[in-house]
């Protein structure tokens, strides 16, 4: 097993690799694809609750300094210091500019095969902290991120409006 200090620096370094060939996105597809094996049907089934227990599992396996809840039809989180990409950061190469794309690059597809509107927030490409929601209402979604471009002017967002809208 590789310990996760050398996990992430190897995945910081594929990273930079495929997006030097133009082919990250096609991996964070894949990377998708392949986590419907573990989350798919609690997400079906058990929606926002089951989101819960996911990351709450997760959460706990990776240490991360995070919070999350549901406010009726919206399940937010608040990434405050990334696990994964802190440890990076405290390698000596440079963060794949791309690096935190990879949560947003598999969840939004398997979100939206869930019919689950999805937007992130990352802070920076060396920030470790994110913010994002997941919500079925599709007018909720798109006023909120509205709001969160008003108050996060240097956010980058990603959503994955337009693979439920086709």
């Amino acid at each position: 097993m590789i310990p996760s200090d050398h996990f992430v620096r190897f995945y910081n370094e594929v990273f930079k690799f495929l997006d030097r060939k133009g082919g990250l996105a096609e991996y964070y597809e894949e990377i998708s694809r392949h986590q419907e094996l573990h989350c798919l049907k609690l997400f079906q089934e058990k929606g926002l609750q089951g989101m819960e227990e996911y990351w709450g599992h997760i959460r706990k396996e990776e240490n991360c300094v995070s919070e999350s809840w549901i406010a009726g039809d919206i399940r937010f989180s608040h990434m405050k210091v990334c696990p994964s990409l802190s440890k990076v950061l405290d390698s000596d190469a440079e963060p794949c500019g791309k690096y935190c794309e990879h949560c947003p690059g598999w969840v939004g597809p398997l979100f939206a095969k869930c019919g689950f509107y999805f937007v992130d927030n990352i802070m920076g490409e060396r920030e470790p902290e994110c913010r994002s929601f997941a919500t079925r209402n599709a007018a909720k979604a798109k006023q909120l991120l509205e709001e969160w471009k008003k108050q996060y002017p240097n956010g980058r967002f990603r959503t994955n409006f337009d693979l439920l809208e086709k």
